[in-house]
């Protein structure tokens, strides 16, 4: 009874602050807090896991993302930790993932990989391939690090880390590079919903026009793809003909858009020539 009476005044408490599913994330906070053994669970509520768990629903209610709140976040086919130190993996950013396992690749780079999630899922659904997760931040590739070894089964030895201004520290060439860079303009940053001001502000904008990240990947990428391999990286939904044009001038040929569930422009992808 005291769970349900909680988690009912939990569940008033997020539709009031305008969380979408409220009955979902006041389950998520609720699980996140007591162990799931019933003699733990029982200790748990007389010893102060109550107040614990109406500090996260607060913090909810505040729009602080659900997955700072839990720790973690379901991505594609594994469940990833995620800190504010990196973006918060969305549905959204699946369709790259889709989209590279459509074509053979041996060796992946990941540019501004954060957690790690798109490297770390292509590596695990393609076996034998080995891919480098790159990042500025230093608190990001601690998470994506964590997070390889947290799928140490499913991708072996197989991804390495380490931290680049784009290609600045990459050597070597790639059958495929990938990312999902920062790409919302200056000019739009007062318009985004309330939780992505707890993520960090550099894996959101480049401060400028949101094309910045584009323009740095497409001058580098003809050095660092293999002939015949292939750039895919992540869009907003109003960039594709930009992000096009970035593709075709580095010599990229088959450029196309591919669209997420919702039929928004989503992923740019282009393949070097033979």
């Amino acid at each position: 009874m005291i769970e349900a009476a909680m988690l009912a005044e939990a569940r008033d408490i997020l539709k009031a602050a305008g969380i979408d599913d409220p009955v979902r994330e006041a389950r998520l906070l609720w699980q996140a807090t007591f162990p799931r053994r019933f003699v733990e669970y029982e200790a748990a509520m007389a010893g102060g896991r109550v107040t614990d768990f109406k500090a996260l629903v607060s913090r909810r209610a505040a729009r602080e993302p659900i997955s700072h709140l839990t720790g973690r976040r379901d991505f594609y086919e594994h469940r990833f930790d995620v800190t504010p130190d990196v973006l918060d993996p969305r549905p959204d950013t699946e369709t790259l993932v889709i989209a590279a396992l459509e074509i053979p690749f041996e060796r992946i780079l990941d540019l501004g990989t954060g957690s790690g999630c798109i490297l770390l899922s292509l590596l695990a659904a393609r076996k034998g391939a080995t891919g480098l997760g790159t990042d500025l931040s230093d608190a990001a590739l601690r998470v994506a690090r964590g997070n390889f070894h947290s799928l140490e089964l499913a991708v072996e030895d197989r991804a390495t880390f380490q931290r680049s201004d784009w290609f600045e520290t990459v050597e070597g060439t790639f059958d495929l590079i990938v990312s999902n860079p920062p790409y919302i303009a200056l000019d739009e940053m007062d318009g985004l919903g309330p939780e992505l001001a707890y993520e960090p502000r550099m894996a959101l904008t480049d401060e400028g026009d949101g094309l910045a990240a584009y323009r740095e990947i497409t001058a580098g990428v003809a050095g660092h793809l293999r002939q015949g391999g292939w750039l895919m990286v992540e869009i907003g939904p109003t960039q594709g003909g930009a992000v096009i044009a970035l593709f075709e001038a580095a010599g990229l040929e088959q450029v196309e858009i591919r669209v997420d569930l919702d039929g928004r422009d989503r992923v740019v992808v282009g393949k070097k020539p033979l």
